[in-house]
């Protein structure tokens, strides 16, 4: 059975060999994890929320010197400075524009019309026929047991949910690791999968040693759901960290926030109004406290600090289910290989009708 059998409308769409989209995790997925993830046949998302433009440019161009196939570039629609980021995606060639949150249709628009695919990331039925009615060429489509942010319904009951209400490609994420995964999505009706822990955990990945040591030794039940660090549903490894966030109080978790806040203004070239203009893009429509608003402004730097400076006492670690049933660290191009291999195999196994 060869490659072809696997041929998607995303692979068609986007111009890849495989349909596996390594995703956009902030401090995770840079240049070094998304060309290494492009270069083994898979769309590779560069992660932009934690850069600066400039970094941003940067960024891209350095994947473009490292691989000649097609990337994308993950946004933060409600960022103060999206059509800026647009921008440079349109001016530097990239091939796909992902966002975490629904764009508008007006962003939509701008990118389309630069021939660039966009490609949202959805929690829910709603969203993805909004966006699809709005021009999103395809939408990933993540499940509760996704890392990061999250909703409360099972990947297994969206993802067909999804497939029936919108005719653009849908990819599954949340819970897929191996090539049995993606066998089950198409059987969906997915045109693939997108897989973040995953890719975290090999060996192309930047994330210190020691931080992808705690994923490897974390069982499922080690994997929890929290909204102590922002006020909304957040899967992560538990450590120290989490249970002291869920333990404080309301002051004391306004103090840690501003401190966070100030070192992520620093980091981001962010001013105190930009700031509070995001935060209160996030506290739009929900209950948040200004303390819980604070916290999802610099959540990235809590993310830092893991996945970046290896402070597994000081950081956050975003992780989905799989972390407890991942062993290894592969390379991409191994991970990729042996994800098709297993898909091929299961769907030459499967009982043929007669």
């Amino acid at each position: 059975m060869s490659d072809a059998t696997l041929e998607t409308a995303f692979t068609k769409l986007v111009g890849v060999r495989h349909p596996l989209v390594q995703t956009g995790m902030g401090w995770v997925a840079g240049p070094r994890l998304v060309s290494a993830s492009a270069n083994a046949g898979a769309l590779g998302i560069l992660a932009s929320a934690t850069m600066t433009l400039d970094q941003l440019r940067s960024a891209v161009r350095e994947v473009k010197s490292r691989t000649d196939e097609p990337f994308g570039v993950n946004l933060r629609a409600d960022a103060g400075d999206a059509r800026d980021r647009v921008r440079v995606i349109i001016d530097e060639g990239v091939r796909v524009a992902s966002f975490a949150l629904a764009p508008s249709r007006d962003l939509i628009a701008e990118l389309k019309d630069a021939g660039v695919v966009v490609i949202p990331s959805i929690g829910a039925r709603r969203h993805a026929e909004k966006v699809a009615a709005w021009g999103a060429d395809a939408v990933i489509v993540q499940g509760g047991e996704g890392g990061g942010h999250t909703g409360d319904v099972a990947t297994t009951v969206l993802l067909p949910q999804v497939v029936d209400a919108v005719d653009i490609p849908v990819i599954g994420a949340g819970g897929f690791h191996d090539g049995r995964g993606l066998v089950a999505a198409l059987a969906y009706g997915a045109a693939g999968i997108a897989m973040g822990t995953r890719f975290l955990l090999t060996s192309d990945s930047t994330v210190p040693d020691a931080v992808k040591a705690r994923y490897l030794a974390a069982t499922v039940k080690d994997v929890t759901v929290t909204t102590a660090v922002d006020g909304l549903p957040h899967r992560m490894l538990r450590t120290d960290l989490v249970d002291s966030l869920e333990r404080a109080g309301r002051t004391r978790s306004l103090v840690q926030a501003v401190r966070r806040a100030a070192g992520f203004r620093e980091l981001s070239g962010l001013s105190w109004p930009q700031m509070v203009r995001d935060g209160l893009a996030m506290k739009h429509g929900k209950e948040l406290s200004w303390s819980q608003v604070l916290l999802a402004a610099n959540t990235p730097m809590l993310l830092k600090a893991s996945m970046v400076e290896g402070r597994t006492d000081l950081g956050v670690m975003a992780s989905g289910q799989v972390a407890g049933v991942i062993e290894d660290l592969p390379s991409c191009e191994e991970l990729v290989a042996r994800v098709m291999s297993e898909a091929r195999h299961v769907l030459g196994t499967l009982p043929t009708p007669g």
